[in-house]
């Protein structure tokens, strides 16, 4: 490229398309997938995006700028010649009033299903219901629509817990922070460890995530990162102090490798399995743009943070608010975010309507269900 112009433009195109991704394929993805594995299948959006990342990291530095962006754009090729051929959304079809296509594309999806007309039928009142209901929806409608509006408070929370637990900061910043520790590790091999760390942590919580639930894994992902951030911050209080901590100078090292580990085990993989979940079907496009307007907000506000705090107070200090930030996270997921793991999406809307969300029973929401 003779100017620099045109890298921000390419990267302008594909933060766009990025972000339209991330609006539908989590909608796409919990439309058409089963209860018992919904988490599972949500989780593979993270997953994938792992993977891309552990790929750029082994061969970015290595690679020109080109040969990295083929490599890149070879995934993308391949999505646009598979996809066309997917399945449509039951959901979007039955909004459409096509019933016959809704039932041909359940059948496709669950091909060894008996409960395909009951699963239909399911779909079908659910819809109907969010129509009756409603006239045009509005932005408006997030705030206004309890439901909607804990789906709100959570995504938004979670998206902010992300990027403030000091994610985008390692992920943008880690070569740098590593040579202010002067780690003995080599900041290239610790990225390659690092984003492949998130990426095996990821791989086993997406198998978890439909058999342990949704919270306990958000809990303990939280706790377990935040104590991995406060040992970054604690590293470079004694070093900021001026003690000679030459001889644990993989402290910081192995801490950012365990929370990649942790941090993908939960926090970095459960919100946007909850952000296709939560939201009720005649917002879930709103929904889900304004959660992804969040995640870009938050990232960028806390790279700004980190950056403010670190030239005003030393590295110590954003490292351990971004600590003090997981473990606030830990008390939002336990005591404000119900339970979805095992529930259909119409179930879900009956326990956010709640006013008990956390201790909905099974029996509670098959009562509401069948008026």
């Amino acid at each position: 490229a003779p100017t620099t112009v045109y890298f921000y433009v390419a990267r302008f195109i594909s933060g766009f398309a990025a972000n339209a991704d991330f609006v539908a394929a989590p909608m796409y993805i919990s439309e058409i997938a089963d209860k018992n594995v919904r988490g599972f299948l949500g989780s593979s959006i993270y997953l994938m995006m792992l993977l891309g990342i552990v790929i750029i990291y082994s061969v970015g530095p290595y690679v020109s700028i080109l040969v990295s962006s083929a490599v890149g754009c070879s995934f993308l090729v391949v999505e646009l010649l598979i996809f066309p051929f997917m399945p449509e959304s039951p959901y979007y079809l039955i909004s459409k009033g096509k019933v016959e296509e809704a039932k041909r594309s359940l059948r496709l999806l669950r091909p060894t299903s008996d409960s395909i007309d009951q699963e239909l039928e399911g779909i079908q009142s659910n819809v109907r219901a969010r129509q009756e209901d409603t006239k045009k929806r509005h932005f408006t409608d997030l705030v206004t629509m309890k439901a909607s509006r804990k789906a709100l408070t959570i995504v938004t929370t979670l998206n902010f817990a992300q990027h403030f637990s000091s994610y985008s900061v390692i992920l943008m910043n880690l070569h740098m922070i590593l040579d202010y520790a002067e780690s003995s590790w080599g900041s290239n091999e610790s990225a390659i460890t690092f984003s492949a760390g998130m990426l095996g942590a990821a791989l086993f919580s997406s198998f978890l995530v439909d058999r342990a639930g949704r919270r306990i894994l958000l809990c303990g992902s939280s706790t377990l990162a935040g104590l991995s951030i406060v040992t970054v911050a604690t590293f470079f209080a004694v070093k900021h102090a001026g003690i000679d901590i030459t001889d644990y100078s993989w402290v910081p090292s192995a801490s950012t490798l365990c929370y990649a580990v942790f941090f993908k085990c939960g926090l970095g993989l459960i919100p946007i399995v909850l952000t296709a979940e939560l939201f009720p079907s005649d917002v879930k496009a709103m929904g889900m743009a304004l959660a992804s307007a969040m995640y870009s907000v938050s990232s960028a506000a806390s790279t700004y943070l980190f950056h403010y705090l670190y030239e005003a107070y030393g590295m110590h200090v954003p490292f351990y608010v971004f600590g003090v930030c997981c473990f606030l996270t830990t008390l939002f997921a336990y005591f404000y975010i119900p339970e979805t793991k095992g529930k259909t999406l119409a179930e879900i809307q009956v326990i956010l309507n709640s006013s008990t969300t956390t201790k909905q029973t099974k029996s509670d929401i098959q009562i509401v269900l069948s008026k």
